[in-house]
């Protein structure tokens, strides 16, 4: 059996968060993300977080190369054994060499949601969060009334102040700024592999299941 070691990428709105939270439970590995490396090691005090914290307090931010070495001692931590699913690194085409540099034996995967952009837009217009347990919920029914509950605990959904059009569509801008070099990097390599975003939940996860079961039965 081989490891799952993913790199996922998807806009702001690709349903990425969900995806990311089922591929780690059926396969026993854990979600990664930038934030979550930095605020780990700051917590625990490495001398890599030390210096990314002054960094940080200093309103700099952090090198490429102290990213890389933060995503190297998280990787070597005993809940990566069995793989990771990397969630907003690598950003550059640089970052991605020096992954698959550290992951001796076997190449990261890069599997990329694709959604249309005017998709996008509608999904995270109509995206609220719950005031009380804090679930994004995505076209509600009762989205525009004047009751606007959440259907797992009732406590009130309000609109994030980003989530406008504007802002989103600058959003989405950028992200494929940074995630356009990055596809196509992953694509030269042939270690790419593209899912349907713009179809049922539940379909998508399937479709990344297959991808992944392949993976992981050496196919």
């Amino acid at each position: 059996m081989r490891l799952i070691k993913l790199v996922l990428i998807g806009p702001p709105g690709s349903g990425k968060g969900t995806q990311a939270v089922r591929i780690s439970e059926r396969y026993s590995v854990p979600t990664i993300s930038t934030g979550d490396i930095l605020r780990a090691a700051v917590k625990a005090r490495t001398p890599l977080g030390l210096a990314a914290q002054a960094t940080m307090e200093a309103g700099g931010l952090v090198s490429d190369a102290m990213m890389i070495d933060l995503v190297r001692d998280r990787l070597a931590e005993t809940d990566a054994a069995k793989g990771f699913i990397l969630d907003g690194f690598p950003r550059t085409a640089a970052q991605a060499d020096a992954l698959e540099a550290m992951s001796t034996g076997q190449r990261p995967l890069a599997l990329v949601l694709n959604v249309p952009e005017g998709e996008l837009v509608r999904r995270l217009v109509s995206r609220r969060v719950c005031t009380g347990c804090k679930r994004l919920t995505t076209g509600g029914t009762s989205f525009g009334s004047e009751a606007e509950l959440c259907s797992y605990c009732h406590a009130p959904l309000m609109m994030r102040a980003d989530d406008n059009e504007h802002t989103i569509k600058n959003r989405l801008a950028t992200y494929r700024q940074t995630a356009d070099p990055l596809i196509q990097h992953y694509r030269s390599r042939g270690v790419l592999v593209s899912i349907n975003g713009y179809q049922d939940t539940d379909e998508v996860t399937a479709e990344v299941f297959r991808v992944l079961d392949a993976v992981a039965d050496g196919v």
